[in-house]
């Protein structure tokens, strides 16, 4: 059996070539030695080779695979045989058992380029553009070529970048890809970019983002609400007070009233997050009291504290339940 060309050599790419680079040569060549269209005598076989390499080169684990083993790992009864890749065929799998692989089922008739190999130009040239269908020789129509894979992506953000919205930069399939977080996205949302994906006859599948979201040191998110706890001391829970309070677009002054109990929540309107989507109502911020009365008191503070606890005897338990 004649030895068979590199797949890179083949479609004249490098080993590092995007897919958009593969697509575009074995187009080219498609272009050239397609039957339809070159009828010399040695055009159907390299069409043939070109399909092969193609249909391997474009499909990222095919790629993956064969630039780790090489041609052995598409030739047919490689599995379990002398020309069989080190881990596979007769080898250990993942789990310590031993498995028989053969990777003319697993990738379709080990890599002999039918596929495109059986298509009129016309219906290579629409699936490499990403049509919608194509249309045999014989005029038959067909089904749509298929998309590639989605990809997914898990990214962490903090909470303000969720609040905010962000932009970063991923790194898929070697390309970097900038995406922008929408402001308002919550934990666990998911984000589709469209044509992001892995690379298919079809046209390129989909990128799906996760977006997870660290928790903050002192805001915590309830749908589109945002709440923080603020301490507050004795006399200013007394007397009322204007106090400095944190929100998600910077500090603001906030009126506390004389008398007010801890716990007491306090709404800041339209102060938490203005959530992504076509919903653009938003939310509120919650400021919950917590009196802090003093670790240490000075003689005279105290002294202080007990006239005032005779003159103006209040007890917070006198209507109390149990009592």
């Amino acid at each position: 059996m004649a030895q068979k060309r590199d797949f890179y050599d083949v479609l004249s790419v490098k080993k590092d070539a995007t897919a958009a680079q593969i697509k575009s040569a074995y187009r080219k060549l498609a272009r050239k030695y397609h039957p339809d269209v070159n009828k010399d005598d040695d055009a159907t076989k390299k069409f043939q080779e070109a399909s092969e390499a193609y249909e391997v080169l474009s499909d990222t684990k095919k790629r993956q695979t064969y630039d780790q083993f090489g041609m052995a790992a598409f030739t047919q009864g490689a599995a379990g045989g002398g020309g069989a890749p080190p881990g596979w065929g007769g080898g250990m799998g993942g789990g310590g058992q031993r498995v028989n692989v053969n990777f003319a089922d697993i990738f379709g008739g080990g890599g002999t380029g039918d596929g495109f190999a059986g298509m009129g130009l016309d219906d290579i040239l629409e699936a490499l553009g990403g049509g919608t269908g194509r249309r045999s020789a014989r005029g038959r129509t067909r089904g749509p070529a298929p998309k590639g894979q989605d990809v997914g992506y898990r990214v962490m953000l903090d909470f303000l970048q969720a609040i905010r919205g962000t932009e970063l930069t991923l790194k898929v399939d070697s390309q970097n890809i900038s995406v922008k977080i929408p402001a308002g996205v919550k934990d666990g949302q998911k984000i589709r970019l469209r044509g992001k994906g892995h690379p298919g006859p079809g046209g390129s599948g989909d990128l799906l983002i996760e977006c997870k979201i660290r928790k903050h040191l002192y805001f915590c998110r309830d749908g589109n609400d945002i709440s923080v706890e603020v301490p507050i001391s004795i006399t200013e829970a007394a007397l009322g007070a204007k106090v400095d309070v944190p929100t998600i677009d910077g500090t603001t002054t906030v009126k506390i009233p004389a008398g007010v109990a801890s716990g007491r929540r306090l709404r800041l309107k339209e102060k938490g997050v203005l959530p992504a989507g076509k919903d653009k109502t938003r939310g509120d911020q919650y400021v919950t009291i917590k009196i802090a009365p003093p670790e240490k008191l000075s003689k005279e503070a105290r002294e202080l504290l007990e006239k005032f606890d005779k003159k103006n005897h209040y007890d917070p338990r006198a209507e109390a339940p149990w009592k």
